[in-house]
């Protein structure tokens, strides 16, 4: 896998006018003894999103508005009308926590496009908003630009209203309306995609079921890439299989301990990748060996769902919630990609806007100084005779670029820090020059202690940025790294540095619900007591049915006539998506023989994201029982399936 820079030029995948950029023009300007790049290496446009390491996503379309997370495209038009919008304060909010992008949903699901787009009539310009004479997507913009961020658009290709989704008249809309948003909101620095295509929608008034080919369908590779090389050539291009960065799998913001940005993207069947059509075993992981330089992101909502819902103003991640998430993906080589939701009005809910900017204090007050600064060295080797360029002092300069390297022959290298006397500390930075490719295998970090080195941390996968956090604070004053490449060493930071405490507080206990002590509940052929998983109040634990037809359902005995206002289902927290019920039915009945309907729908993104999900009544029922019933299955094939639920709830 060593020298695979050339590989770049054969690939079609990234061809596109990216060529030039993914391969060996990173190697040019090098001096005569700097070592030679390491398998892939990332362009300037990918250089750009690593040293911006944080960025937001806002979500606000009419599905804000109808208390969803993914609209059916059935929405009317003016039913989007934020009375105090203010893109301002949203970009104030993202600025303070300390991130450098924004990124627009211009387009969702639903199909209500932000900008008065030419290519349908289900847009901004249809809204009362401004008097219909408004475009989001440019206030967003110049928001972004006013407080010093970098901006970005996200077009989703689904679109669950355009009546001619599924043939090629709507796969050239999509197409001109990428057109549009690159031509029309300044040089992004990223055009965001996801893999959801296809399914249930509007459609128009079709009301019905569209499957598309997700590999051929949109001509991402000789259609839609081109489009983007050549109107916005700075911005990386998002999906889950990139082709300039992936998605990490899970919508929980987190990469696994180890995390390559290499990889290698193709189909479930072994062929061609696809946004939404990958084989995605190694979309965490990524690949040693990996063909392509496709760093990860990371992407999590601040509240539970993408889209606002007042049921979680109270479920707002804390300040420290957020700086786990931190360096759980940037602090392993990846990016932070924090979802907002702003409220129908237009604004960010105070909550979202206290936990932003105490999670800004958090990282500017933990990160503000390393405390490796006055810091020695002594390296077992240095590279070219010693030479300065080469030696470990640049390791505690502010660039990402200058480096300590070994000969190429010194692959196993050792280097001892005295630091300027004993210092405390919880979190230790490192980083390459990732500009000659991800090098190190692995770091072992040991302190001096007892007249002994004593191992105290270690980690795989350094690459653009490495945040080793140890259990607790330890304090020292020599360490000792040894560093494991299969070629020479190119680290370019080292950092010490010590947590700060959380500034505020934000989330508060979410409501328990009504209580489900007395509960009775059944379903045909269902164990009784395994049923009771469903409502012990135990996340960890699930019910799941033997596979049956479809729907399957489940009746409540609450064993007394109350009010509830609400329903929720929890699906099962253990990684596994089988059996999460992906649309539903639920029903009231005061004498468990006559039954009333009570809401019936979807539960949307509920594989990526399987939080509990929320039903709100239009108005208080009154019933002693509740039947909830299964009419899909996320991800199953035929009219049969398993059903598996981890808890409901019903809420008064």
């Amino acid at each position: 896998m060593m020298h695979m820079v050339q590989s770049k030029f054969i690939y079609l995948w990234t061809l596109i006018g990216a060529v030039g950029l993914q391969g060996c023009g990173q190697t040019h300007g090098l001096s005569e003894n700097e070592p030679v790049p390491y398998g892939p290496v990332p362009t300037a446009t990918q250089l750009n999103w690593h040293e911006m390491e944080m960025y937001c996503l806002i979500h606000f379309t009419p599905t804000t508005f109808q208390d969803k997370e993914w609209g059916y495209g059935d929405a009317p038009a003016d039913l989007f009308n934020p009375e105090h919008f203010d893109a301002d304060q949203v970009a104030e909010a993202a600025k303070s926590a300390g991130f450098k992008g924004l990124i627009t949903v211009a387009k969702h699901h639903d199909g209500y496009c932000l900008w008065p787009t030419k290519t349908t009539d289900y847009n901004i310009s249809q809204s009362p908003w401004q008097d219909g004479r408004g475009d989001m997507v440019k206030e967003f913009m110049e928001a972004a630009h006013h407080h010093g961020l970098q901006f970005g658009v996200y077009c989703s290709a689904w679109d669950r209203n355009h009546p001619e989704y599924g043939n090629e008249k709507y796969a050239e809309a999509y197409r001109e309306q990428l057109r549009e948003l690159y031509s029309n909101y300044g040089t992004l620095f990223t055009s965001w995609h996801d893999g959801a295509n296809g399914g249930d929608g509007y459609y128009g008034g079709a009301d019905e079921m569209r499957k598309i080919d997700r590999e051929t369908y949109y001509g991402w590779e000789d259609k839609v890439w081109p489009i983007t090389r050549e109107l916005q050539p700075g911005a990386v291009v998002f999906s889950d299989v990139g082709p300039d960065v992936r998605w990490i799998g899970n919508e929980k913001g987190i990469a696994p301990e180890t995390s390559w940005a290499t990889f290698t993207p193709v189909g479930p069947d072994g062929g061609k990748a696809a946004p939404g059509h990958i084989d995605n075993r190694f979309l965490g992981t990524g690949q040693r060996d990996g063909k392509f330089w496709i760093p990860a992101e990371c992407d999590v909502p601040l509240r539970p769902g993408w889209f606002y819902h007042a049921s979680q103003d109270q479920q707002v991640k804390t300040p420290d919630e957020l700086f786990a998430i931190y360096i759980q993906s940037v602090g392993r080589g990846a990016a932070f990609n924090l979802g907002l939701a702003p409220m129908p009005s237009g604004t960010l809910h105070p909550a979202d806007v206290a936990a932003l900017q105490g999670f800004g204090r958090k990282l500017s007050e933990t990160f503000g100084r390393n405390l490796a600064d006055g810091a020695s060295f002594e390296a077992s080797n240095i590279r070219s005779r010693n030479n300065r360029q080469f030696g470990p002092d640049n390791l505690l300069d502010t660039s990402r670029y200058t480096y300590w390297s070994t000969d190429d022959e010194v692959t196993a290298p050792e280097l001892t820090v005295d630091l300027d006397g004993e210092t405390t500390f919880d979190i230790i930075r490192l980083r390459e020059n990732i500009k000659l490719g991800q090098r190190l295998d692995s770091v072992h970090v040991a302190m001096w202690d007892n007249n002994a080195w004593v191992p105290l941390a270690s980690a795989t996968s350094i690459g653009a940025n490495r945040l080793i956090r140890l259990e607790q604070p330890v304090t020292a004053q020599r360490l000792r790294l040894r560093l494991f490449a299969p070629v020479a060493v190119a680290l370019s930071d080292f950092g010490l540095f010590k947590e700060a405490d959380a500034a505020v507080t934000t989330a508060a206990p979410a409501d328990s619900g009504v209580s489900r002590a007395n509960w009775r509940i059944t379903a045909s052929g269902a164990d009784s007591s395994a049923l009771r998983k469903a409502i012990d109040g135990r996340v960890e634990t699930f019910w799941l049915s033997g596979e049956g037809k479809l729907p399957q359902h489940l009746t409540i005995d609450m064993r007394e006539q109350q009010t509830v206002d609400g329903f929720g289902y929890l699906p099962r927290q253990d990684g596994n998506n089988a059996g999460m019920i992906s649309r539903y039915r639920l029903e009231s009945s005061i004498d468990g023989i006559t039954w009333q309907a009570v809401a019936e729908g979807e539960f949307s993104n509920i594989v990526a994201n399987p939080i509990e999900q929320h039903i709100r009544f239009t108005k208080p029922v009154s019933a002693r029982y509740l039947r909830f019933t299964a009419i899909a299955v996320a991800n199953a094939t035929g009219a049969r399936a398993a059903v598996s639920i981890a808890e409901l709830t019903a809420y008064d």
